[in-house]
């Protein structure tokens, strides 16, 4: 087998073990509070808001894992051609992921941590978002090079991570709190990175994303609680 066969072989696996844990991982945090709340004692979903934003993130999940597909199945044409809604179905998410963010700020959620303030609180999944705008933008930017574009794709998978993790029903994960849904995908976008340089050589635009991703981590928790961060949600809220 040639190096380039390889290397192919290489992302293959990669890009499937994504496409089976990107799903998996979601419905674990989500099943008890939404997929399968009707079988579990969970408080009904407050909003119709709400149930767009789930449906629009299930299809972006569900997307992910078709477009990981087409091309194992060398069916790139129809990537691409799907690749186009996957912008429209963007241009939904940030929307109404900011007005549910803003909306459970405002009047609270059962999802906010207990003894965390709900204002305070809005900055986390906030910067969910700021940061998928940038990683989503440069991966359609690059669209014409792949080995650019499928790692930042990657990227804004594991973006996606820390509210499903954070919902994974294990007391013991859970107590850890930022350690456990912001330490996985920091760790799990380490590890991929290191695997992937080792094999393809370092790619200096999906080390500076993933190094903007990992540093919202610890940035979120130190603005969390200032007064700054709270007078400028208080603003964000007045909006809706």
């Amino acid at each position: 087998m040639s190096e380039l066969q390889t290397a192919r072989v290489f992302d293959r696996r990669i890009f499937t073990i994504a496409a089976v844990l990107f799903p998996l991982i979601v419905l674990a945090g989500f099943a008890r509070t939404y997929y399968l709340s009707t079988f579990f004692d969970a408080p009904p979903i407050p909003t119709a808001l709400v149930h767009l934003h789930g449906l629009l993130m299930t299809a972006w999940v569900s997307l992910f894992v078709t477009q990981v597909w087409l091309v194992s199945s060398k069916r790139v044409w129809l990537h691409r051609r799907l690749g186009m809604a996957g912008i429209g179905l963007a241009a939904l998410i940030v929307p109404a992921g900011l007005a549910t963010a803003l909306r459970a700020a405002k009047y609270g959620s059962t999802s906010t941590p207990p003894g965390i303030p709900p204002l305070a609180f809005l900055i986390v999944p906030l910067f969910d978002l700021v940061v998928f705008v940038p990683l989503f933008a440069a991966a359609i930017y690059y669209r014409r090079q792949p080995a650019v574009h499928k790692r930042l794709m990657l990227l804004t998978a594991i973006n996606f991570l820390p509210p499903a993790i954070a919902r994974i029903p294990i007391a013991s994960l859970q107590a850890l709190g930022p350690v456990w849904f912001f330490g996985l995908p920091a760790l799990l976008a380490i590890a991929w990175f290191i695997l992937d340089t080792r094999r393809h050589g370092l790619n200096r635009i999906a080390l500076t994303a993933m190094i903007l991703m990992i540093a919202s981590y610890p940035l979120r928790l130190m603005l969390l609680g200032s007064e700054s961060w709270l007078r400028i949600a208080g603003w964000l809220t007045s909006f809706v």
